[in-house]
């Protein structure tokens, strides 16, 4: 297993929002600072879990500003630059560099349907343009296309600020292939919780977390205990927090998290649309999860 360039646990941050639906900056610096003090390791921001599709670069780059301020270097900032034009996410990307952040995400490029040589000129283009550490996405269950191992691995090779590849495409035969293949020092990241623990099984290094926002000590075990080799221990953690895993994708993400943190005492302000507010029954069974895992009491 490749030793880990972030960290094992790094968290998708939700971005908070006020309640008119305006940045909550000051919100999203408590929550960099409440994530890192519960074994968060590093911070993915405006990713999928932080609404990237609905908050667009001035206020991104404001976003971005403002957790590197609180994290004041104490832990890597990941900034989400992929967007599905080239030329926007190559500009975009250079100016994201500029605020000094450690690494850029980029997202396979979604409702465009590339091919996969549009793929592999898409994130070359992003690479070549910053002299920082790249991770690719791979979420075809949001952008319909997959990337396939092959232009992952191709990606690798061919550009050495491509670090690794945020992997939620849940597909294993995929996922060992990738790490089977991969020049030295690129990791794989488990882009879904519920994945982690047979991911890093394969190989992977760690996890991109979601349910982190709420049991970040216990994933942090889960991913230390698998890579120590207390393999007992790593499917005890995971067996325990699957229902959270679960709960927390009931509905498309960030809803769940966002209640989640809201039940927890920690709200960061409802989703913009056109996702929405979680329903009453779904709150409840969310709430049900979290008092069987006594993070309510």
């Amino acid at each position: 297993m490749t030793e880990p360039r972030f960290g094992r646990l790094l968290t998708a941050m939700v971005t908070p929002f006020t309640p008119n639906g305006g940045l909550d900056l000051p919100r999203a610096q408590e929550l960099a600072l409440r994530l890192l003090d519960q074994d968060t390791e590093a911070l993915v921001v405006c990713g999928t879990t932080g609404e990237s599709p609905t908050v667009f670069y001035d206020d991104k780059l404001r976003l971005f500003q403002a957790v590197l301020e609180a994290v004041d270097g104490a832990a890597p900032v990941i900034a989400n630059a992929g967007d599905n034009c080239t030329d926007d996410s190559v500009d975009f990307a250079r100016r994201v560099a500029g605020l000094g952040v450690d690494a850029i995400m980029a997202v396979v490029p979604y409702y465009n349907k590339p091919p996969q040589e549009g793929l592999y000129r898409h994130f070359g283009a992003i690479a070549h343009a910053v002299d920082i550490p790249v991770i690719l996405y791979n979420i075809p269950g949001r952008s319909v296309i997959n990337m396939e191992a092959a232009t992952t691995l191709r990606l690798a090779a061919d550009f050495e600020n491509i670090v690794a590849v945020k992997e939620a495409s849940s597909n294993l035969s995929q996922i060992a292939a990738i790490i089977d293949g991969a020049p030295r020092g690129f990791e794989v990241l488990s882009g879904n919780d519920e994945d982690t623990l047979p991911m890093m099984g394969l190989g992977a290094t760690g996890v991109i977390s979601v349910a982190s926002h709420l049991v970040g000590p216990q994933v942090a075990e889960l991913v230390n205990a698998q890579a120590s080799g207390d393999h007992t221990r790593a499917l005890k953690t995971h067996l325990e927090l699957m229902p959270l895993f679960k709960a927390l994708f009931m509905t498309a993400n960030p809803i769940m998290v966002k209640k989640a943190l809201e039940l927890a005492g920690f709200p960061a302000g409802e989703c913009r649309l056109p996702l929405i507010p979680a329903t009453g029954e779904q709150t409840a069974e969310l709430d049900r999860v979290m008092r069987h895992l006594g993070i309510l009491t």
